[in-house]
């Protein structure tokens, strides 16, 4: 951040092909600046701007609360910016991007589900041998799955998952599909070879899929969260691995995410917190697969992403309003 002169925006979390769509397609009478770094990593004392676009690992200091008149968080949830207007009544206008990434994500939950059915980290390390013993995988044809959080996310694993001639039930208050069959969570997870998590994090949905509820699942299921990891506390998790009582285990999403995100990035693979020492023990398991909250990231979805992001920009700027203004309450 080279200018004297504030810009008009800063956009903190930016990685590399990101920042340069949003350039490529950016204003030009929009001066906007561009960081790859949360606001925690970028230990700024100051707001860089009275306008700021975040993701989810970012942190919005409270003493910067009368600094801001805008937040754009550029992802679906928007838990953390609404935890965010609710500890400071900020008056400030916030917004997100609900519709770009749910066919993105949801392949991704079905590309985790597929590789931990057919075994692939554990093929992969066999390769140097090139042995089979205990590679026997299965078919996806006729197994049960159950999807927690049937939204646009989840609609789109639905509409996968039934292609793959899978059972497919859903679990979710508004039971706007007519095509799927809904069923209550403490059943859904008895029922249930895969479960994929695509639910909100609300204070409802906190610790829904902890260790005592999980534990109700089939011996030998699945389990898939690429909605929030404090929705499935990864103590739990690690429990139910160690048990046996999971076969598998995909996380796009973690616990305490920017703590862990901070965490790797920095180096400090001996960290206090917990959630980090709990996530790289997991990441050594053969049945585990872990990426880094990228199931958003496919060349089409970051196209649309860095489109609405910057409809977004343009019209806060002009009318102090968002297209996808961020709702009061959060319902999953």
């Amino acid at each position: 951040m080279v200018s004297h002169k504030k810009p008009d925006i800063v956009f903190f979390e930016a990685f590399d092909e990101e920042q340069e769509l949003l350039r490529k397609i950016c204003p030009a009478h929009v001066h906007a600046e561009f960081t790859p770094l949360t606001i925690q990593e970028a230990r700024l004392v100051k707001a860089p701007a009275r306008f700021l676009s975040i993701r989810t690992q970012s942190r919005i200091p409270l003493l910067w609360k009368d600094d801001i008149d805008g937040v754009l968080t550029r992802s679906t949830g928007f838990d953390h910016v609404l935890a965010y207007k609710q500890e400071t009544r900020t008056q400030a206008a916030l917004g997100y991007l609900p519709v770009y990434c749910s066919r993105a994500v949801a392949e991704q939950a079905i590309a985790m589900m597929l590789s931990l059915m057919r075994k692939l980290p554990s093929q992969q390390r066999s390769f140097q041998q090139f042995h089979r013993n205990g590679l026997t995988g299965q078919e996806c044809q006729g197994k049960r799955l159950l999807v927690v959080g049937v939204g646009n996310i989840g609609a789109e694993i639905v509409d996968i998952a039934h292609g793959l001639r899978m059972k497919v039930a859903g679990v979710d208050i508004d039971r706007k599909l007519p095509s799927l069959e809904y069923i209550d969570l403490v059943p859904g997870l008895a029922w249930a070879d895969v479960i994929i998590c695509a639910a909100a994090l609300t204070e409802e949905t906190k610790n829904m899929l902890d260790y005592d509820m999980l534990r109700r699942v089939r011996t030998g299921a699945i389990f898939i969260n690429i909605a929030r990891g404090e929705i499935s506390p990864l103590g739990g998790l690690k429990r139910l691995m160690d048990e046996k009582i999971l076969s598998g285990l995909g996380l796009d999403v973690f616990e305490d995410e920017h703590i862990l995100a901070h965490d790797l990035r920095a180096g400090l693979h001996s960290s206090k917190s917990a959630s980090t020492v709990c996530a790289l023990e997991l990441a050594q398991y053969s049945n585990v697969v872990f990426t880094p909250h990228n199931a958003f990231n496919t060349q089409e979805a970051l196209a649309r992403k860095a489109d609405q992001a910057m409809e977004s920009v343009v019209l806060f700027l002009a009318e102090n309003k968002f297209p996808f203004p961020i709702p009061e309450t959060h319902n999953s």
